[in-house]
Protein backbone atom coordinates (compact mmCIF):
# COMPACT_ATOMS: atom_id res chain seq x y z
CA UNK A 1 0.00 0.00 0.00
CA UNK A 2 1.62 3.42 -0.89
CA UNK A 3 1.83 5.84 1.37
CA UNK A 4 -0.95 8.93 1.24
CA UNK A 5 0.46 12.00 -0.79
CA UNK A 6 1.62 15.19 1.16
CA UNK A 7 -1.24 17.91 2.23
CA UNK A 8 0.83 20.48 0.67
CA UNK A 9 3.40 21.60 -1.39
CA UNK A 10 5.63 24.43 -1.07
CA UNK A 11 8.26 25.42 -3.30
CA UNK A 12 11.17 27.48 -1.93
CA UNK A 13 14.09 29.11 -4.07
CA UNK A 14 15.49 32.24 -4.29
CA UNK A 15 13.74 34.34 -6.84
CA UNK A 16 14.69 34.39 -10.19
CA UNK A 17 14.94 30.81 -10.32
CA UNK A 18 11.62 28.93 -12.28
CA UNK A 19 8.93 29.75 -9.22
CA UNK A 20 6.57 30.98 -11.76
CA UNK A 21 6.75 28.78 -14.19
CA UNK A 22 6.30 25.75 -11.62
CA UNK A 23 3.11 27.27 -10.92
CA UNK A 24 2.27 27.69 -14.69
CA UNK A 25 3.10 23.84 -14.83
CA UNK A 26 0.39 23.01 -11.81
CA UNK A 27 -2.11 25.22 -13.22
CA UNK A 28 -2.62 21.83 -15.04
CA UNK A 29 -2.95 19.50 -12.05
CA UNK A 30 -6.59 18.86 -11.34
CA UNK A 31 -6.87 17.76 -8.14
CA UNK A 32 -4.50 20.65 -6.24
CA UNK A 33 -4.93 24.22 -6.47
CA UNK A 34 -2.17 26.49 -7.06
CA UNK A 35 -0.56 29.82 -6.90
CA UNK A 36 2.82 32.32 -6.37
CA UNK A 37 3.48 34.26 -3.71
CA UNK A 38 -0.37 34.43 -3.24
CA UNK A 39 -0.66 35.37 0.94
CA UNK A 40 2.31 38.17 0.52
CA UNK A 41 -0.15 41.07 2.01
CA UNK A 42 -0.78 38.52 5.12
CA UNK A 43 0.57 38.87 9.03
CA UNK A 44 0.37 36.53 11.39
CA UNK A 45 -0.91 33.26 11.59
CA UNK A 46 -3.06 34.22 8.31
CA UNK A 47 0.45 34.08 6.42
CA UNK A 48 0.90 30.14 5.96
CA UNK A 49 -3.10 29.64 6.63
CA UNK A 50 -3.18 28.03 2.97
CA UNK A 51 -5.92 25.89 1.89
CA UNK A 52 -5.08 21.87 1.97
CA UNK A 53 -4.07 20.62 -0.89
CA UNK A 54 -2.60 23.40 -2.63
CA UNK A 55 0.49 24.00 -4.35
CA UNK A 56 1.90 27.42 -3.07
CA UNK A 57 5.28 28.86 -4.73
CA UNK A 58 6.77 32.11 -2.76
CA UNK A 59 10.71 32.99 -2.10
CA UNK A 60 9.54 35.06 0.98
CA UNK A 61 9.23 31.58 2.41
CA UNK A 62 12.69 31.02 2.61
CA UNK A 63 12.56 33.73 5.79
CA UNK A 64 9.87 31.97 7.20
CA UNK A 65 11.56 28.44 7.41
CA UNK A 66 10.69 27.41 11.27
CA UNK A 67 6.92 29.15 10.99
CA UNK A 68 6.58 26.34 8.05
CA UNK A 69 8.13 23.40 10.09
CA UNK A 70 5.77 24.58 12.92
CA UNK A 71 2.68 25.50 11.08
CA UNK A 72 3.14 22.52 8.26
CA UNK A 73 5.86 20.14 9.41
CA UNK A 74 6.03 16.95 7.83
CA UNK A 75 2.63 17.29 6.30
CA UNK A 76 4.11 18.86 3.32
CA UNK A 77 6.22 18.24 0.86
CA UNK A 78 8.83 20.94 0.22
CA UNK A 79 10.53 21.46 -3.37
CA UNK A 80 13.65 23.50 -3.15
CA UNK A 81 13.64 24.96 -6.53
CA UNK A 82 17.23 25.51 -8.11
CA UNK A 83 19.07 27.41 -10.84
CA UNK A 84 22.77 28.23 -11.50
CA UNK A 85 23.62 30.93 -8.42
CA UNK A 86 25.40 33.32 -11.09
CA UNK A 87 22.50 33.50 -13.38
CA UNK A 88 20.22 34.50 -10.18
CA UNK A 89 22.58 36.81 -8.89
CA UNK A 90 22.69 38.66 -12.68
CA UNK A 91 18.82 38.37 -12.72
CA UNK A 92 18.56 40.67 -9.54
CA UNK A 93 20.49 43.05 -11.15
CA UNK A 94 17.57 44.69 -12.87
CA UNK A 95 15.69 44.58 -9.43
CA UNK A 96 18.37 46.42 -7.52
CA UNK A 97 17.23 49.60 -7.49
CA UNK A 98 13.20 48.83 -6.69
CA UNK A 99 12.38 49.24 -3.45
CA UNK A 100 10.17 46.53 -2.69
CA UNK A 101 12.46 43.92 -4.37
CA UNK A 102 14.36 41.17 -1.93
CA UNK A 103 17.33 41.84 -3.44
CA UNK A 104 16.63 45.77 -2.33
CA UNK A 105 16.12 44.43 0.93
CA UNK A 106 19.05 42.28 1.19
CA UNK A 107 21.18 44.90 0.90
CA UNK A 108 19.70 47.49 2.25
CA UNK A 109 18.62 46.14 5.57
CA UNK A 110 20.03 42.62 5.65
CA UNK A 111 23.66 43.52 4.52
CA UNK A 112 23.64 47.58 5.53
CA UNK A 113 27.05 49.04 4.89
CA UNK A 114 28.17 46.96 2.22
CA UNK A 115 32.00 47.98 1.48
CA UNK A 116 31.93 50.61 -0.93
CA UNK A 117 33.15 49.59 -4.46
CA UNK A 118 31.60 46.36 -4.33
CA UNK A 119 30.47 44.80 -6.92
CA UNK A 120 26.53 44.66 -7.13
CA UNK A 121 27.07 41.17 -8.69
CA UNK A 122 29.06 39.82 -6.06
CA UNK A 123 25.98 41.16 -3.40
CA UNK A 124 23.77 39.50 -5.69
CA UNK A 125 25.12 35.95 -5.66
CA UNK A 126 25.96 36.70 -1.67
CA UNK A 127 22.10 36.63 -1.66
CA UNK A 128 21.65 33.51 -3.62
CA UNK A 129 23.78 31.26 -2.17
CA UNK A 130 22.57 32.37 1.85
CA UNK A 131 18.95 31.54 0.80
CA UNK A 132 20.00 28.21 -0.65
CA UNK A 133 22.21 27.60 2.08
CA UNK A 134 19.42 28.16 4.76
CA UNK A 135 16.72 26.06 2.63
CA UNK A 136 19.14 23.01 2.23
CA UNK A 137 19.62 23.12 6.21
CA UNK A 138 15.67 23.23 6.86
CA UNK A 139 14.87 20.36 4.48
CA UNK A 140 17.50 18.09 6.18
CA UNK A 141 14.35 17.52 8.88
CA UNK A 142 11.64 17.38 6.72
CA UNK A 143 10.42 14.18 5.76
CA UNK A 144 9.31 15.21 2.12
CA UNK A 145 11.61 17.00 -0.08
CA UNK A 146 12.40 17.20 -3.45
CA UNK A 147 14.71 19.31 -5.71
CA UNK A 148 13.90 20.59 -9.29
CA UNK A 149 17.04 22.54 -11.19
CA UNK A 150 15.72 24.84 -13.77
CA UNK A 151 18.38 23.49 -16.04
CA UNK A 152 16.46 19.86 -16.24
CA UNK A 153 13.64 21.23 -15.14
CA UNK A 154 11.38 19.08 -17.33
CA UNK A 155 12.95 15.67 -15.83
CA UNK A 156 12.65 17.10 -11.90
CA UNK A 157 9.44 18.36 -12.26
CA UNK A 158 8.11 14.57 -13.64
CA UNK A 159 9.36 12.97 -10.44
CA UNK A 160 7.41 15.48 -8.39
CA UNK A 161 4.68 14.94 -9.94
CA UNK A 162 4.72 11.47 -9.14
CA UNK A 163 5.72 12.08 -5.25
CA UNK A 164 2.89 14.80 -5.08
CA UNK A 165 0.21 12.34 -6.46
CA UNK A 166 -0.76 15.01 -8.86
CA UNK A 167 -3.36 13.95 -11.77
CA UNK A 168 -4.17 16.02 -14.56
CA UNK A 169 -2.52 16.68 -17.79
CA UNK A 170 1.05 16.19 -17.04
CA UNK A 171 2.15 16.67 -20.76
CA UNK A 172 1.00 20.35 -20.69
CA UNK A 173 2.60 20.64 -17.33
CA UNK A 174 5.86 18.96 -18.44
CA UNK A 175 5.76 21.59 -21.75
CA UNK A 176 5.05 25.15 -19.40
CA UNK A 177 9.05 24.30 -18.93
CA UNK A 178 9.92 25.25 -22.75
CA UNK A 179 7.44 28.76 -22.24
CA UNK A 180 9.38 31.67 -20.81
CA UNK A 181 7.47 33.22 -17.87
CA UNK A 182 8.52 36.21 -15.90
CA UNK A 183 11.99 36.81 -17.58
CA UNK A 184 14.15 39.04 -16.31
CA UNK A 185 14.21 42.22 -18.37
CA UNK A 186 17.52 44.15 -18.59
CA UNK A 187 18.54 47.10 -16.58
CA UNK A 188 17.62 49.72 -17.80
CA UNK A 189 20.95 51.81 -18.89
CA UNK A 190 21.56 54.81 -16.67
CA UNK A 191 21.45 58.81 -17.21
CA UNK A 192 25.22 58.70 -17.07
CA UNK A 193 25.49 56.30 -19.50
CA UNK A 194 22.96 57.93 -21.96
CA UNK A 195 24.81 61.02 -21.62
CA UNK A 196 28.19 59.67 -22.12
CA UNK A 197 26.49 58.56 -25.78
CA UNK A 198 24.89 61.45 -26.93
CA UNK A 199 27.78 62.84 -28.90
CA UNK A 200 28.02 60.02 -30.90
CA UNK A 201 24.26 60.05 -31.74
CA UNK A 202 24.46 63.54 -32.30
CA UNK A 203 27.17 62.73 -35.09
CA UNK A 204 25.27 60.06 -36.39
CA UNK A 205 22.39 62.46 -36.55
CA UNK A 206 24.68 65.28 -38.50
CA UNK A 207 26.18 62.48 -40.87
CA UNK A 208 22.55 61.26 -41.83
CA UNK A 209 20.81 64.76 -41.88
CA UNK A 210 22.33 66.12 -45.23
CA UNK A 211 20.45 62.65 -47.39
CA UNK A 212 17.47 63.26 -45.66
CA UNK A 213 16.93 66.99 -46.77
CA UNK A 214 17.80 66.19 -50.00
CA UNK A 215 15.51 63.08 -49.77
CA UNK A 216 12.89 65.75 -48.44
Amino acid sequence: MSAPAPANVFVLGTGRCGTTTFIEACRHVANRTAAHESRISEAGPGRLAYPLGHVEADNRLSWMLGRLAEDWGDRALYVHMLRDEAAVARSYLARWKIDESIIYGWRTSIVPGIRPGTPPLEVALDYARTVNANIRAFLLSRAHVATVRLERAEEDFGRVWDQAGFEGDRAAALAEWRVPHNAARPPREGAAARLRRLPAKLGRVARKLPDFLDRA
